[in-house]
């Protein structure tokens, strides 16, 4: 199953609505939803501030965080797109470029910025077709390299991106009634490579972890499982080829028992399979951190 791309655009109402209507049809030909603005029609202004139908009872800064409330749904393959030719942003959208970097939401930009003093990377300006071609061609997002100003990039990122991540996964584990050996469920996605991995994400602010884990393997497999024993908690490692140095990045991984073999994916995996763990373990290839938890996995059942 490929991907599923999300989008909020931004930008002046003002100056670009007419470009913004048109980055919006530009990204939806192409597949990538974009999730605001409605475009639903001008019918007042007040302070300079537009309101679209339906907006006209509302207090400005509702309207506004119900805008930027968007970028909470966007999940793993949504961005930002920022409208500005010439380079202008304006009020609003500077407003909105600083609570989506803050949020850690990638950022695009149709233009170089000239009123904001932003960071946003060497990789970050695209025309808006040659964005959605992009995504299109490789389903996945362009790779946000850093400036050059190797000390610019290192304070970016800490004051940036998040100090640290939780992701909670699963050992999805289905006991055959026909007693056959356990199998576990694994999914190939494209976040690892097109390497195998468990099934799991991160855990929302103010989320418990086990109804984090319940939430990623209904949303990723339509199971619905019983958490078992917790089998490990442990950083990211190293050597993953996923490590960021700015970010802990911390995995706790339980098993999940479930009663059905019967997986629906979601955009996030394109396959997967049921396997024993030690003939997984040999046969398919398995992101680090996924094959340190199924190690930890075997290990505790022969004892």
């Amino acid at each position: 199953m490929a991907p599923r791309f999300r989008c909020v655009i931004h930008g002046s109402l003002r100056k670009h609505l007419r470009e913004m209507g048109e980055a919006m049809e530009i990204f939806q030909s192409a597949g990538i939803e974009v999730l605001a603005p409605q475009m639903s029609g001008i019918v007042k202004e007040e302070d300079g501030f537009l309101f679209f139908k339906g907006e006209e009872q509302f207090d400005p800064r509702l309207i506004e965080l119900m805008y930027l409330k968007n970028l909470r749904e966007l999940g793993e393959n949504g961005f930002s797109y920022f409208v500005n030719p010439g380079g202008y942003i304006g009020k609003s959208a500077s407003y909105e470029l600083g609570i989506a970097q803050a949020t850690n939401v990638p950022c695009f930009f149709l233009s170089k910025l000239i009123d904001h003093p932003a960071y946003i990377g060497e990789n970050a300006v695209w025309k808006v077709a040659d964005l959605a071609e992009y995504v299109t061609k490789h389903g996945g997002l362009p790779n946000m390299r850093a400036m050059n100003d190797s000390a610019l990039d290192r304070l970016w990122k800490q004051m940036i991106v998040p100090g640290s991540v939780v992701t909670a996964g699963a050992i999805i584990e289905y006991a055959n009634p026909r007693g056959s050996e356990r199998e576990v469920l694994l999914v190939k996605t494209h976040k690892w490579g097109h390497r195998f991995s468990i099934v799991g994400g991160k855990v929302r602010r103010r989320e418990r972890v086990d109804d984090a884990l319940r939430r990623e393997v209904k949303e990723e497999t339509g199971l619905d499982g019983l958490i078992g024993k917790h089998i490990c908690t442990f950083d990211q490692i190293r050597n993953s080829g996923y490590y960021n140095t700015s970010t802990q990045h911390l995995f706790v991984d339980n098993v999940v028992r479930v009663d059905s073999r019967r997986v629906v994916l979601n955009e996030e995996a394109q396959d997967y399979i049921w396997m024993p763990v030690k003939q997984a373990l040999a046969e398919l290839p398995i992101e680090p951190n996924a094959r340190h938890t199924l190690e930890l996995y075997q290990l505790g059942s022969r004892l």
